[in-house]
């Protein structure tokens, strides 16, 4: 018997007594039989070869696919699990069961890169998870179909060769002066020509300005390290076939010092020297106190002169002055 060809049967019993002579009862019944299903039939995929289309903009662990085999018996007997055997995207894409649906659910790994791979080809095995021994010789109670998956292109924007720059430039550099250059590359097309600009989201950006074609930066106004030691610019890049598609990278440059400041006196002094001191005599130092501030000054003897805060005395027997 086969449920899978016919699970249910219908029987008419009858009973005679006398045995079955004339004059004698009769009664009958119907009986219905339903087969209990075995696991005697493994999963099979409909298609050999399937194709699964997957864009490179796909997000790592998402779903991205579906596949099913059929199983002709029933309950657990039908229950079965997906595994990727092998193929050069086993290491790229995952399958796992859905527990309700029975289904294979093709999950992303590892990110995709269509101008780096555009294809990839999985063989996937159903196989049934609950073997009955005494139906093994019907077997092997599993199935293997290729699925052949697609790497759809998306648009996306240029890449630069560097996550940042740093470039320098001396602070009397005339303008128009190349600081440095920097480079994109259209990730989807090496031909694909390359526009840049300088965000000039504040004042500091408009001190450069950039070679929309080559990404050169130059100056395009006169630096003073004293006053800004360092800017920070972000330069944007996008195709020219597709401008909307923009990247972005941070440049730094720092202005390098010149010697255009002549040395200055932290403060102001006023000194004193005793009119009989000798040659080479090191006398006293008095800070000098606030503009026009009267200061004394006293030498031996008693005499005294005005012209500042600081009293200073001055001993013509030791030559030198005190304050």
């Amino acid at each position: 018997m086969d449920r899978e060809a016919r699970e249910h049967y219908s029987v008419v019993i009858q009973a005679k007594d006398m045995a079955g002579q004339v004059g004698g009862l009769s009664g009958s019944t119907t009986v219905n039989i339903t087969l209990t299903d075995v696991n005697d039939n493994p999963p099979r995929f409909p298609q050999k070869h399937y194709e699964l289309y997957v864009p490179e903009s796909a997000q790592v662990g998402s779903a991205v696919g579906k596949i099913k085999a059929n199983d002709a018996d029933a309950g657990s007997n039908a229950d079965m699990k997906y595994t990727v055997i092998n193929g050069d995207g086993s290491g790229i894409f995952s399958i796992s069961t859905d527990e309700e649906t029975w289904e294979g659910i093709i999950s992303l790994k590892k990110p995709l890169n269509y101008e780096k791979k555009k294809s990839y080809t999985l063989n996937i095995e159903g196989a049934n998870t609950h073997l009955d021994f005494r139906f093994s010789h019907l077997g092997p109670f599993k199935d293997v179909t290729m699925l052949k998956i697609i790497v759809g292109d998306v648009d996306e924007p240029p890449i630069f060769s560097m996550p940042f720059y740093v470039m320098e430039v001396y602070e009397n550099a005339k303008i128009g002066t190349v600081i440095g250059t920097v480079a994109a590359q259209d990730p989807d097309s090496v031909d694909s020509l390359i526009r840049y600009f300088i965000d000039h989201n504040t004042e500091e950006d408009r001190y450069f300005i950039i070679d929309a074609n080559t990404g050169t930066i130059k100056t395009a106004k006169i630096f003073d390290r004293e006053e800004i030691p360092w800017y920070n610019i972000t330069v944007a890049a996008s195709a020219l076939d597709n401008p909307g598609l923009l990247s972005h990278v941070p440049v730094d440059i720092r202005i390098l010092d010149v010697n255009d400041n002549p040395p200055e006196l932290a403060r102001e002094y006023d000194i004193f020297v005793c009119e009989n001191a000798n040659p080479g005599q090191l006398n006293q130092l008095s800070l000098k106190g606030k503009p026009h501030q009267p200061r004394q000054l006293t030498e031996a003897g008693g005499a005294t002169s005005t012209g500042g805060s600081t009293t200073t005395s001055c001993d013509s027997t030791s030559q030198s002055c005190k304050t």
